[in-house]
């Protein structure tokens, strides 16, 4: 009997059913048995779309990573506060959340901050340099996965009056962000020093309910961006939720809003 038979059997008898073995999802090293239902649906087309147009016709596959963005994103409308991108590179994904949301909020800003001029390699720890992080950077920025030229960016955005456009690195240039109540932080700055700063400096501002989601959290090759987050989170009495995209996610205590009356 072949071993993926005698595998199934075994799992069977201890209760186990195998209803599929094929992956139905697998980009971005997430390899996933379950249905990724949210790829039909048009409003996540649209979105991701508009990310795609944003990086020049470039899809790097992260759709995923998209779906849970655009949740977050659209969780946080229902909080007061303003949006912050911190590493935005071309706008993939801060302009899939513009465009899900059909952003026009006068009264919200969408803050987003980059260097526009790839890494701060002054910035990488020793932890970093011992993986090869600035190599794998400088590979990057060689063959123009950063974007560099302000005039595309400011382009790209365009259509969104509320996109400010907040040129500089972090952690220097944060005080220059006006708001004082924040909905929604995207980090993915791909470095563990800005990241720790930007949430650091983020979560007093968060409103009650608010969400900071971090791209790089859990990805592979980033244990140094998870040790700096973590220790940011140990100091707020915080757990950040891992997620299988490589994504975390922290929520600030609170709803933001009234609470139905409790029933009798």
């Amino acid at each position: 009997m072949p071993w993926k038979q005698l595998a199934q059997n075994g799992l069977a008898h201890l209760g186990y059913r195998l209803i599929n073995t094929r992956s139905h999802y697998s980009h971005d090293g997430l390899h996933s048995l379950h249905h990724p239902h949210f790829l039909a649906d048009p409003a996540f087309q649209a979105a991701y779309a508009r990310g795609v147009s944003a990086s020049h016709g470039h899809d790097p596959q992260i759709h995923w990573r998209v779906h849970v963005a655009l949740w977050a994103a659209r969780q946080a409308l229902a909080i007061p506060g303003d949006f912050v991108e911190c590493g935005v590179n071309a706008g993939f994904v801060s302009s899939a959340i513009l465009h899900a949301l059909a952003w026009n909020q006068p009264q919200r800003r969408f803050f987003l901050i980059d260097t526009f001029a790839g890494p701060a390699f002054n910035q990488y720890s020793p932890a970093e340099n011992a993986v090869g992080r600035p190599n794998l950077a400088r590979q990057s920025l060689a063959s123009g996965a950063y974007v560099t030229d302000l005039a595309r960016v400011h382009a790209n955005f365009a259509e969104w009056p509320q996109a400010r456009i907040v040129p500089g690195t972090v952690p220097e240039i944060l005080p220059s962000i006006d708001s004082t109540e924040i909905a929604f932080v995207h980090i993915d700055m791909n470095c563990a020093l800005p990241e720790r700063e930007a949430f650091a400096h983020f979560w007093p501002l968060l409103s009650p309910g608010g969400i900071i989601l971090f791209d790089d959290y859990v990805y592979y090759g980033h244990q140094a961006n998870t040790a700096a987050l973590d220790e940011v989170a140990a100091s707020l009495d915080l757990k950040i939720l891992a997620l299988p995209t490589g994504q975390g996610l922290a929520l600030k205590p609170g709803t933001g809003r009234s609470l139905p009356p409790a029933l009798p």
